[in-house]
């Protein structure tokens, strides 16, 4: 891809490798370029110093944009944690994160209004999202609820366990990717590029370096699981048809530097202060240690100053610190700049062979040739068997989703009213109702395996229904009564009831006629190998074969069609 004319839009663009992707593609003339960030100073001081070194580079298409983009717009510039001590937002917050993804939600959101606003044909997303999400430590929030519990107080109960529900890892983790692909998509972005993580550095199970508890540490390993979860996504997002292309980059060593000097050291913004503690007021090792006590200690008034290494996003470390970490056999460390090169590399078309989503591509197991050619016994040792037995072999509602079961039923009912495409296209869709709900009432097998697997029948009239104990569409969301209206009962019978009213057989009609108007399109003396689904596949429109329909209608009509095979 050539990068010059194009927007760019960089996802922590303050840090060590944001910024060096910046300083990077700049050189590559875009049209503009975004820098996000956390905070406004950050994305306001990247882009100044963006336009003191790149002089020549417009300055008023460099862009700075700050806010948390895991949080709605009108709170991307507050702290979460200070968020979630007000019930009400705490509410909205586990909505956001475990209801369905509507449009509410959606435009809500800080990322969908950020990607929206500019529409960059590139992202590259250098934030780390695995720490950002795993650091909100679900283990100690899990230990406020069970303190909670224990006290038995209903109101700390419910903060508690509210909390915990908004910390909930995957769910955080699957709500982002759904609004960056739907952002994305909208924005038609062309290339999605991730820097992401190993969480170890490289390390394994080994690794010494802890959060103040048991090795491995717990925190860490979540932050590895949700970086290995993200990777998953991702590679599932460059599987999706017209999804921007989706690379990620993962480095596994520690990453440094930005700058060494000599200074106040600060921690969390604020600079670590000095504190003594008198010899001969040492505390007594008695029955009990307090963790948190109240000790004499005294402020000597001044802060820590030393020589320090900034490695970015990982902190600021001491010589002794990043020697040991970065030592032969330890992390040791790739620079931001040979990440950014990295970047640009694959952005431009070329093979690093440093993209795990193309290297998970490589590595998968795909459909097989042996496979392929044992589909067709497969199906005609079943077919053969059905006849056997003199039953039909439909639909059992394990796999999902109840759509599928729907369709397939819906295609079998037309298949034993009319016997082929061609019969069906003939018929008036009244005719067709009319049939369906007369065999449904007379047909007591066919009727009670339809709604035994949790598939209601809606009769012709709109009004009545036909059903089991269970049924899969609605689904239980914790209410047992949802409210009647038109547009409910179209949605359900869309999602997985078997529809006998008129409309829905007309658009059957309409299916066939449409397989069929495609498939004549196809020269007859075209015997290659370009079409699979030729009069041959359909056996000459003769026949109502429900699985290779309802494939056809999932791929067409749903837009589900596998991207690599």
């Amino acid at each position: 891809m050539d990068i010059q004319g194009k927007s760019i839009l960089i996802l922590g663009g303050w840090g060590l490798v944001g910024f060096a992707i910046a300083r990077r593609v700049i050189v590559e003339n875009p049209s503009k370029i975004i820098i996000a960030s956390l905070n406004e100073w950050e994305a306001k001081e990247a882009v100044e110093n963006l336009s003191k070194e790149f002089p020549d580079f417009p300055k008023e298409n460099l862009i700075p944009w700050w806010g948390n983009i895991l949080l709605r717009e009108e709170w991307k510039d507050q702290n979460k944690l200070e968020l979630l001590k007000n019930p009400e937002i705490r509410k909205v917050l586990i909505d956001d994160i475990l209801e369905e993804l509507n449009d509410e939600i959606l435009k809500a959101q800080s990322l969908y209004q950020l990607i929206i606003k500019y529409k960059p044909s590139i992202i590259i997303d250098s934030i780390n999202t695995a720490t950002g999400i795993a650091y909100q430590n679900i283990y100690s929030v899990g230990r406020e609820v069970k303190k909670a519990i224990k006290s038995k107080n209903i109101d700390e109960i419910i903060e508690q366990s509210e909390r915990l529900l908004a910390t909930l890892y995957i769910p955080q983790l699957i709500r982002h990717v759904q609004i960056l692909y739907k952002s994305m998509e909208e924005a038609k972005t062309q290339v999605y590029i991730k820097i992401g993580t190993s969480g170890t550095g490289g390390m394994g199970l080994n690794i010494p370096y802890t959060h103040s508890e048991e090795k491995p540490s717990r925190v860490l390993l979540s932050k590895s699981s949700v970086a290995g979860a993200h990777t998953l996504l991702l590679f599932l997002l460059a599987r999706t048809p017209n999804a921007p292309i989706t690379k990620e980059i993962k480095p596994t060593a520690a990453i440094a530097w930005k700058k060494i000097g000599f200074g106040e050291i600060k921690k969390g913004g604020k600079p670590v202060e000095l504190f003594d503690l008198n010899p001969d007021l040492a505390i007594e090792l008695t029955d009990v240690f307090k963790i948190k006590d109240d000790i004499p200690v005294e402020k000597t008034g001044e802060t820590l100053k030393a020589v320090f290494i900034d490695t970015g996003e990982n902190g600021i470390f001491s010589r002794g610190e990043f020697d040991a970490i970065s030592s032969l056999g330890q992390m040791e460390y790739v620079t931001p700049e040979e990440i950014a090169e990295t970047v640009v590399f694959e952005l431009k078309g070329g093979n690093t062979g440093h993209d795990i989503i193309n290297a998970l591509d490589h590595a998968t197991l795909e459909p097989t040739y042996r496979a392929g050619y044992m589909h067709n016994f497969a199906i005609k040792k079943m077919k053969k068997l059905e006849q056997q037995y003199g039953v039909e072999s439909v639909a059992f509602e394990m796999l999902g989703p109840p759509r599928l079961s729907k369709l397939l039923y819906e295609a079998q009912i037309l298949k034993i009213l009319y016997g082929s495409m061609l019969n069906v296209i003939k018929q008036n869709p009244a005719d067709i109702s009319q049939k369906a709900e007369e065999l449904i009432k007379s047909n007591r097998i066919l009727r009670s395996q339809i709604i035994s697997i949790g598939i209601p029948i809606l009769m012709r009239n709109g009004k009545k229904l036909i059903r089991g104990k269970e049924i899969k569409i609605p689904p239980y969301r914790g209410d047992n009564e949802l409210k009647i209206t038109s547009e409910n009962i179209d949605l359900w019978a869309h999602d997985g009831w078997v529809d006998l009213r008129e409309n829905n057989f007309e658009k059957w009609i309409n299916r066939f006629k449409t397989i069929i108007e495609e498939t004549e399109k196809i020269p007859a003396e075209d015997t290659s190998s370009r079409y699979v689904r030729n009069r041959e596949f359909w056996n000459n429109y003769e026949e109502i074969d429900i699985g290779k329909i309802v494939g056809w209608l999932f791929i067409y009509e749903e837009l589900g069609e596998r991207m690599k095979s």
